[in-house]
């Protein structure tokens, strides 16, 4: 609430409270402004029109400048002025609702009831928009990047590299016999290992380090930064993991091996779809030499 009358203040206050509101007081709009710009800002802004400094006119128009991906906020006006000139200036400055003083304090609870219905329903529409997006971006199974995302980030990270001279890591994993452990076992279990597969992968790499599912039981590892040197390292600290316990283990003990196929680009050379037909050749290598291993075919 921004008010600079302190009789307004103790008796809205007292008011907002009585109804369960949380309430922050600003004594002119600037301060209003300044709060309503930091993080976890209030969502509900009841304002009153004239104050020091800035009106509260002005923080409304401040409010709707901002950016589409901000937080909503909103807006009630109070107000001595009653022309109906004044309520479509305070609508087209971006104000929610308007309110007259003196003002029945039943109608100010309704409007603000009102207010907090229509944020609640913002907020239900932004998590369904986060959800849509990340569902989008993700396989369902494991909760990794899907094919396309984890593709999108190895062409952001080539371009990257370039720019800065640096190498790329790229490995194909591919865990060994998975059809036989849905044969034998299931496919709830295979859905298991895939799922505890995903989480071990994400613990031994760096935050960021890019990692998706590539289809089927095969993922994508891309390690910005990595020679063959590091990419060697890396994989071997995954198959260290995968041996370290088994999987599955409310189901039924399932131990898994991995063949993985590694391509180096150095400084961002070469374009994705033959890094990534590259580092196939090295997975195919690997399976048919034995699996449970790593096979390395670097690309200059």
């Amino acid at each position: 609430m921004a008010e600079d009358s302190r009789v307004y203040q103790h008796l809205i206050s007292d008011y907002l409270r009585e109804w369960g509101f949380d309430v922050e007081l600003a004594q002119d709009g600037a301060g209003a402004w300044k709060r309503l710009e930091e993080p976890n800002a209030p969502m509900l802004a009841l304002l009153d029109w004239v104050l020091p400094g800035l009106d509260g006119i002005d923080v409304c128009r401040n409010i709707r400048k901002r950016g589409i991906n901000e937080r909503y906020v909103y807006t009630v006006l109070l107000t001595g002025k009653s022309d109906k000139k004044d309520l479509v200036l305070a609508m087209e400055a971006g104000a929610d609702d308007y309110l007259v003083k003196p003002f029945d304090p039943q109608e100010l609870r309704a409007r603000l009831l009102a207010g907090k219905r229509i944020l609640e329903v913002h907020l239900e529409l932004i998590l369904a928009q986060e959800s849509l997006r990340f569902a989008a971006m993700h396989d369902f199974l494991t909760r990794l990047w899907n094919r396309a995302e984890i593709v999108s980030f190895l062409e952001r990270e080539l371009e990257r590299a370039m720019r800065e001279k640096k190498p790329v890591g790229i490995v194909l994993l591919d865990v060994d016999h998975f059809k036989s452990i849905n044969d034998s076992l299931g496919h709830r279990t295979g859905d298991v290992v895939l799922k505890e597969l995903a989480q071990r992968l994400r613990s031994q790499l760096r935050g960021y380090d890019g990692v998706g599912r590539y289809g089927g039981e095969e993922f994508l590892l891309v390690l910005p930064g990595c020679d063959l040197e590091g990419a060697l390292a890396r994989t071997a600290e995954i198959q260290r993991s995968l041996a370290a316990a088994p999987f599955a283990r409310d189901l039924a003990k399932v131990s898994i091996t991995v063949s993985m196929g590694i391509t180096i680009a150095h400084c961002g050379a070469g374009d994705s779809a033959t890094l990534l037909h590259d580092a196939d050749l090295a997975l195919y290598r690997a399976k048919n030499s034995g699996r449970n291993r790593t096979v390395h075919s670097t690309v200059s």
